[in-house]
């Protein structure tokens, strides 16, 4: 693969950024991606005149104003407790979080002049379905879909259960060619319920061209630009990834490795154990 990327997060903070991701710095066009922990009583403002804006609560209680009022949003301790909170901010919107709890918060922003309106995503609004089959099943929750009424910023959890597969049979998402596949970047942001966990992630080419494999650990985000990139998570270790997407179109078409294609013919049914995150949570 040209220049993968790994971004590891620095998990020693009390508080304040866990990964600075700016755009510039990942090198790409679209998304900038930050994971910020607040202690409690700690503010944060978001704003921008000319990007759009994904927060992803992560885990934590914190009040929020986005120009309704301080409601108080966040159930879940962490993202293996429960569904998320979140919140879109259009270019132009801000908003004031004030920790109630220790907080950890995914924020993503992508260029845009599109405007609109701010909107709240509790865990009533998101939809979860279980994908795939055997060894190769895990849980998606859509938080920012096609459908839902943003730019270009998209948003998806899943989780993958110890020992499976994911992102398969393998796919990607590189030529504008609507509507069997669109250009897309994407980010990976991984969390594992035990952080000794790791996943392996191959990043390749179907002509052979590019070719490497990735190891990710608790709390690092994995870019990917062009090619396929199926995912397995180590034995004895849930993975859960929140994707970010930005690009040349607001669908998920993605063209799907003729190689592998068949294996999804072989399953039979869901792997046990799915889904590994139901409501309710418990209290931040």
């Amino acid at each position: 693969m040209s220049n993968p990327s790994v971004f590891h997060s620095d998990p020693t903070p009390q508080a304040g950024l866990l990964l600075d991701m700016p755009r510039e710095r990942a090198g790409w066009q679209w998304m900038s991606f930050y994971v910020r922990r607040l202690a409690p009583g700690a503010l944060h403002e978001i704003f921008s005149q000319n990007e759009e804006t994904g927060l992803v609560l992560l885990g934590g209680v914190c009040m929020a104003d986005w120009g309704q009022g301080q409601v108080r949003i966040g159930r879940r301790k962490n993202v293996f407790d429960g569904l998320p909170y979140a919140l879109y901010l259009p270019a132009g919107r801000r908003a004031k979080l004030n920790a109630v709890t220790i907080c950890e918060i995914a924020e993503c922003r992508v260029p845009s002049e599109a405007g609109g309106e701010a909107r709240l995503l509790t865990p009533a609004d998101v939809k979860v379905s279980l994908r795939g089959g055997g060894n190769a099943s895990r849980q998606i929750v859509d938080i920012m879909p096609p459908s839902f009424p943003g730019d270009k910023l998209m948003a998806v959890e899943v989780y993958t259960p110890s020992g499976n597969w994911s992102s398969y049979p393998p796919h990607k998402h590189e030529v504008h060619n609507p509507p069997a596949e669109v250009d897309l970047d994407e980010i990976y942001y991984y969390r594992f319920q035990d952080p000794a966990g790791f996943a392996f992630q191959r990043l390749y080419a179907s002509d052979g061209s590019r070719e490497n494999v990735v190891t990710a650990r608790d709390g690092d985000a994995v870019l990917i630009r062009e090619g396929y990139h199926p995912v397995v998570t180590g034995h004895g270790y849930n993975a859960y990834y929140l994707n970010f997407l930005a690009g040349s179109a607001r669908l998920l078409a993605a063209t799907t490795d003729p190689t592998y294609a068949w294996v999804a013919s072989t399953w039979k049914g869901v792997s046990e154990g799915l889904p590994l995150v139901t409501e309710p949570a418990t209290e931040g």
